[in-house]
């Protein structure tokens, strides 16, 4: 196995556990690690894929968890900077009862990663660099360190793969930044990985399928577009297919999509770029049927990370 580099934001959620309230009215929160390119990181190592995480985390007892939880999947934590003047980034969220989520996002060390922290990574040692999140598409530091790590990956013939994990309260009233910072990414990816959500507000169509034709028209990636229950659309070689998914009783949603993620780069980790570009569409199918098992499954637990406990190479079987 190549080893596998994923750069972006570690953080702490805290998930409001009185259902309806609001965050000034809850009084009960779970603390859970997260950060789209941290679950992704995890969802390889446990796997059984070599991986690190680039991302920086606050000098603090919360910094010091996220650096422990990676440990404990075997994630290489070298590139997990911790910072005394930022303190680590939390996410605060509320489900209410109309299905809104009452959001708010106290960014902090995940966006100080700089180009100057991420400069001495020797990307000889790695395949694959993992874009994970819409953070680095906002104002900081961590904006220029991701396109920097873009260039020098292309640069030294490293297999890219993208996915935006779209928030829209962090780009509220304006999406436009999000969009174009996307198109830039999807243009000079290999592969990426979108919602039917994302698909759809990136490409300004009307339903995932026109979205899918204007992708597989404008970017020369393969792609996949995770379309809930019903499995994935894979767009590859000029056409597009539907990759069923395997019936579950879903507990949890959350970090499935970053599972998928996890699971296709897992794949595709002992494969030279030429390889993969020589890969035929039946060889697509199966690394993202595989992927849909992983996150599948992952939606059979509570939480993202725990859910992760339970994932092996053995769900491909």
């Amino acid at each position: 196995m190549n080893k596998i580099l994923c750069i972006g934001e570690a953080l702490i959620d805290m998930i409001c556990t009185d259902k309806g309230s609001s965050l000034s009215q809850g009084n009960h929160f779970l603390k859970k690690p997260g950060g789209a390119p941290t679950n992704v990181a995890a969802a390889i190592a446990a796997l059984g894929g070599r991986v690190e995480l680039a991302a920086k985390v606050g000098n603090d007892p919360f910094g010091q968890q996220l650096i422990d939880v990676m440990k404990g999947f075997g994630v290489s934590t070298r590139w997990m900077l911790q910072t005394d003047t930022h303190f680590t980034t939390f996410a605060f969220v509320s489900l209410m009862e109309n299905g809104e989520r009452d959001f708010v996002f106290n960014r902090g060390a995940d966006g100080q990663l700089s180009e100057a922290d991420t400069s001495p990574i020797s990307l000889t040692e790695f395949s694959i660099v993992h874009f994970g999140s819409a953070t680095g598409f906002l104002p900081g530091p961590l904006r220029q360190a991701y396109r920097t790590m873009l260039d020098n990956a292309m640069r030294h013939g490293l297999f890219i793969s993208f996915d935006p994990n779209y928030r829209h309260l962090l780009f509220p009233g304006n999406t436009q930044t999000f969009t174009e910072q996307s198109w830039f990414f999807l243009q000079h990816c290999h592969f990426f990985k979108l919602s039917d959500e994302e698909a759809m507000l990136i490409t300004g169509a009307a339903s995932v399928n026109d979205a899918a034709a204007i992708l597989l028209d404008k970017t020369n990636a393969v792609f996949a577009i995770t379309i809930g229950s019903d499995g994935t659309l894979l767009g590859h070689n000029g056409s597009i297919l539907q990759v069923q998914s395997i019936p579950v009783t879903p507990v949890d949603t959350t970090g499935a999509g970053d599972a998928f993620t996890g699971a296709v780069l897992y794949q595709l980790s002992d494969k030279t770029l030429e390889a993969i570009h020589a890969m035929d569409t039946k060889a697509w199918v199966s690394i993202i049927a595989n992927g849909n098992k992983a996150g599948a499954r992952t939606c059979e637990y509570m939480g993202a990370m725990e859910a992760f406990v339970h994932l092996n190479n053995q769900i491909f079987n």
